[in-house]
């Protein structure tokens, strides 16, 4: 076991995960990736990670990868909560059932990873849980209902959560990327297309999916969430709250300045910029 501590990031076959999985390697940490996608994460595995086959919708992948940290390194000091995915579409064209599975991998998921952490950490009297929310947890854009409520949800989550296991010395933190490099985005935008394309939602569509391509370009690189991360590690006391990527600190400026309806139209006016 490193000296650093013992880091377990889920979602590390790419972006964030994966940046933030080979900063810590380097920092001289434990790493253990874990994704669905094993074979993702090989290039993480020739660097010294550790890596694990999780869904973090499947209890039985979680507890054998918790299971086997604890039998190998006999701690878990770190817990990056990263996995989560985007869900676009008209809240009239998302089916329910893909709405429920957004909560299962952003919320629920990950959830249950931490009660099966919290236990370890408790009795070390000492950890850290990571949730990478969004700034989308604080504010809202366009056709993103679902993501958007996971995100909000999260957020409260999170300062329960911080409350309850302060006194076991657990501190829990929450991040908060703006724009970011990632095949979230690509995702995302393929599957708003294909939800609300061609509905009654369709012009709307396709303005946020121009106008999204434009943010994207100048999205900051997932580095700049590792090494977030990784300053929220070495804190003593971290911030409750770090906001981090391109976009991410003038979008919450602007929302806690603006009313609803005035916020509201500055979306609509650049819905209609990218037309």
């Amino acid at each position: 076991m490193s000296k650093k501590g013992v880091v377990l990031i889920t979602g590390a076959s790419s972006g964030m995960g994966m940046a933030t999985a080979e900063r810590l390697l380097k920092e001289g940490y434990s790493v253990y990736g874990a994704a669905r996608r094993v074979e993702k994460m090989r290039a993480l595995e020739a660097k010294g990670a550790q890596i694990l086959a999780m869904d973090v919708t499947d209890d039985q992948s979680l507890a054998d990868g918790v299971n086997r940290i604890i039998s190998e390194q006999g701690r878990i000091d770190v817990l990056f909560n990263n996995v989560g995915y985007g869900s676009y579409g008209a809240v009239e064209d998302v089916p329910l059932e893909e709405a429920k599975r957004q909560f299962e991998v952003n919320l629920f998921g990950l959830s249950r990873l931490t009660q099966l952490v919290l236990p370890i950490m408790r009795k070390q009297g000492s950890g850290k849980i990571i949730n990478n929310s969004s700034v989308g947890g604080r504010i809202y854009t366009p056709l993103g209902a679902w993501y958007h409520a996971t995100k909000h949800a999260l957020e409260g989550y999170s300062d329960c959560l911080r409350f309850e296991v302060a006194s076991f010395g657990i501190d829990v933190i929450v991040i908060e990327p703006g724009s970011i490099q990632s095949e979230w985005s690509d995702i995302m935008l393929e599957n708003v297309q294909k939800v609300s394309g061609k509905t009654a939602y369709a012009d709307m569509t396709h303005s946020y999916v121009d106008m999204s391509k434009n943010m994207v370009k100048n999205a900051s690189t997932p580095h700049v969430i590792a090494d977030t991360v990784f300053k929220a590690i070495k804190a003593r006391k971290p911030k409750t709250r770090y906001v981090a990527g391109k976009f991410a600190k003038p979008m919450l400026l602007l929302r806690k300045l603006v009313s609803d309806r005035l916020f509201d139209r500055m979306l609509y006016s650049m819905l209609k910029q990218s037309e």
